[in-house]
């Protein structure tokens, strides 16, 4: 027998995109609900959590660079204000990134990327392999030179997953852990969803956060089906056993034979150590190839890194969006809002989406900094083409 309920938002997603989404709805004073089986899942389960805006720039994506920035500015203060809400540690750190290079050919792509960040008025320091082994004694002795990034930080996406659950129910926010089955248009505008165990679930706005799942939600209209894709993304863990000399002080990234690696150390010990990029459709099997591969391209980095224990193998899903830029605020049918799409900015991009959001769903306006990723820069066209 379904049941109904009504709130003012209803929020389809409870990853961390999701979850910020709401509990910013809530402080603003709207009756909020989140639908999902297990609120605070979701790709942050598996993600590095990098906040790295300035190593993450890639050519054609300025426009983006200035949200990634946005959002890494407002991490300092968005961290305190969570914490302070929940008790909990983040595992934020202002540890900074270190990209190096291996070769000839990845000295020269880094060294492009120095020259796009000094032109993007970016903060970053050449430095040469030397002085790459004197910031991290562990490097390979081949690290032919390297970027130093002050700017860039990292923080525990499960810690900030699991502290956004908690602000959001000490903030009001419903959480209703099912599946969100169909949306429901009445008069033409988006009026709740119907879960996977029969209620019916009313709201005045609807906001789609799923992940790479958004495209799939059941009673969507084709124009404003959202035009995302998972691209899988292979993740290890290992431990540095306690007592153990210093290993990293940093994260250390680098292009190992055209892919990336990247080494991200918590003050737990635990190390990261990710990801690959994969186009395999909704496979989340973890292979023993990508495992082969992380292994050897981190060995390559930092050889020492085999005689630590593999604690962890994990495999999840980002959403991709046809120009890897986040899909934010209003559709075109009225009372549905996205919020989805981030690709590999999800982590980075939390505080600006969740102000981003509330400020749209208060006002029925993206505020200046979001109008770039407004829905509606993909045509009905080009909807129709990218749709998974």
């Amino acid at each position: 027998m379904s049941r109904t309920r009504t709130s003012d938002v209803l929020v389809v997603g409870g990853g961390i995109i999701g979850l910020v989404t709401a509990w910013r709805a809530a402080q603003r004073g709207l009756g909020t609900t989140v639908v999902d089986p297990e609120p605070g899942g979701g790709a942050a389960r598996v993600a590095a959590g990098m906040l790295a805006a300035v190593t993450e720039l890639h050519h054609g994506e300025q426009t983006l660079l200035g949200l990634n920035l946005a959002s890494a500015r407002r991490y300092p203060d968005f961290a305190a204000e969570l914490t302070e809400a929940t008790g909990l540690d983040l595992g934020y750190r202002r540890c900074g990134t270190l990209a190096v290079a291996l070769d000839a050919d990845d000295r020269a792509h880094l060294r492009e990327l120095h020259a796009l960040q000094a032109q993007s008025g970016l903060e970053s320091e050449w430095l040469t392999g030397r002085e790459c082994r004197r910031l991290e004694p562990m490097l390979a002795p081949g690290v032919r030179g390297g970027l130093r990034v002050d700017g860039d930080h990292q923080i525990d996406p499960r810690r900030l997953a699991d502290a956004l659950v908690v602000a959001c129910e000490r903030a009001g926010v419903v959480l209703h852990r099912a599946w969100a089955e169909r949306l429901s248009v009445v008069g033409g505008r988006a009026a709740g969803v119907v879960t996977g165990d029969g209620t019916a679930l009313e709201a005045g706005q609807v906001v789609l956060a799923a992940g790479s799942l958004s495209g799939r939600l059941a009673g969507v209209p084709e124009d404003v089906r959202p035009p995302v894709r998972p691209v899988k993304g292979q993740v290890l863990r290992l431990t540095v056993p306690a007592g153990y000399a210093p290993f990293l002080s940093r994260t250390v990234r680098a292009v190992v034979r055209g892919s990336q690696v990247y080494l991200v150390p918590r003050e737990n010990g635990e190390l990261v150590v990710g990801a690959t990029s994969e186009e395999l459709g909704w496979d989340t099997a973890v292979t023993a190839g990508g495992v082969y591969e992380l292994l050897r391209d981190a060995h390559e980095l930092v050889p020492g890194i085999t005689e630590l224990p593999l604690t962890e193998t994990r495999a999840g899903l980002r959403p991709g969006s046809p120009d890897n830029a986040p899909l934010l605020g209003p559709t075109a049918l009225e009372g549905l809002l996205l919020a989805t799409g981030h690709y590999r900015n999800g982590v980075l991009l939390t505080p600006v989406t969740g102000d981003a959001l509330a400020h749209a769903l208060a006002t029925g306006e993206l505020p200046d900094e979001a109008r770039p990723f407004t829905p509606r820069r993909f045509g009905a066209d080009a909807l129709s083409e990218q749709l998974v």
